[in-house]
């Protein structure tokens, strides 16, 4: 009976020790690049820029031209 007390101590010993905060700094080295949004963050907005310099809408999805007269 008292090992089976004390295998427990032990367990929930250790399980308390995994539920430790992570710090902000850390949570890159955790995190997947698989689990992102984009894929590629850096090159979608490089894109989105370039895309809304040329249409001169400053809105991806508005409607109207780029001020030269076309749709």
């Amino acid at each position: 009976m008292k090992l089976v007390r004390t295998a427990t101590i032990v367990v929930i010993g250790l399980c308390a020790c995994a539920c430790s905060p992570v710090a902000p700094w850390q949570r890159g080295k955790l995190a997947k690049p698989q689990m992102a949004l984009e894929p590629y963050p850096l090159q979608n907005t490089f894109i989105g820029h370039i895309y809304n310099s040329r249409e001169a809408s400053g809105a991806v999805g508005s409607t109207g031209g780029g001020g030269c007269g076309c749709n």
